[in-house]
């Protein structure tokens, strides 16, 4: 069985909400956006089946922050545009205690490589190898977050009668983490907490062979492990599995030890 979004919109939001936050100081010379939740927030919205995960985590942030009364959001999801071409978007400008913050929201997978890189920062990579923790911090520093003071930004400030230079601006950028499997890794800068699984190829899943799995659709990647689903043998497992790996697609996967532990897991089609 696959989960069906709308029936279990709580459970993607409460992996969202378990989700520790990438890092807990300065990354970069970005800040993660600080506030407190007096109690546990619920999601009540429908959610269309076809929407990408990013835009789903968009839906999240937005009603944990409108469940606070010290926030007041004043636009989301707002695309600049140069006549019809767009510039870019702004994700969320809101006023925390009467302050003004402009908040770019980022939820990612990322797995440790250290043959990539030479720095912490630089070892970590996305699922296809295809996105990179550095570049995401690139494109933050140097595209998002300047778009509050283009000119082409300055009227959709004015009608807020907010001034660019008032406006401060943090992120809301969360990860799962996955690490090589049965390896150490050291965290500097990232918080540690985010370690969420283990990554194999698909040359090592045969050391697996006592144990059953699940494979999540993607928008099923927040959600937490649990037993109640329909787990796959070995067998059924690697046969699923090397046809996904075979279109270059490194799946998210469940795994139940023996013992009954749960976990985690990507299979990679790179090495």
């Amino acid at each position: 069985m696959n989960f069906n979004i709308n029936k279990n919109s709580q459970s993607q939001y409460q992996g969202y909400l378990h989700t520790p936050v990438l890092w807990k100081n300065t990354v970069f010379g970005l800040k993660q956006f600080e506030f407190s939740t007096e109690k546990e927030t619920v999601f009540n919205e429908s959610i269309p089946e076809n929407l990408r995960l990013g835009k789903c985590v968009e839906r999240f942030v937005s009603s944990e922050l409108q469940q606070n009364k010290e926030i007041t959001i004043l636009i989301e999801n707002i695309q600049v545009q140069n006549e019809k071409i767009t510039v870019g978007e702004i994700d969320c400008i809101l006023k925390h205690n009467n302050r003004p913050i402009h908040l770019e929201i980022i939820y990612k997978f990322y797995l440790f490589n250290d043959s990539i890189g030479t720095t912490e920062i630089e070892h970590w990579i996305g699922p296809n190898r295809n996105d990179t923790l550095l570049k995401k911090l690139t494109k933050l520093k140097e595209k998002q977050l300047p778009l509050l003071y283009n000119p082409l930004t300055k009227p959709l400030l004015d009608n807020l009668s907010l001034k660019a230079d008032e406006v401060q601006q943090v992120v809301c950028f969360k990860a799962q983490l996955f690490v090589p499997y049965q390896k150490e890794v050291e965290f500097m800068e990232l918080n540690k907490a985010c370690i969420n699984g283990f990554y194999i190829t698909i040359s090592e899943i045969s050391q697996f062979t006592d144990c059953k799995f699940f494979i999540p659709s993607k928008i099923n990647w927040l959600l937490e492990v649990r037993t109640q689903v329909k787990w796959l043998n070995y067998n059924l497992f690697s046969e699923k599995v090397t046809s996904i790996i075979n279109e270059k697609t490194s799946p998210l996967c469940w795994i139940k030890f023996p013992n009954g532990n749960i976990q985690k897991f990507f299979v990679v089609w790179w090495s």
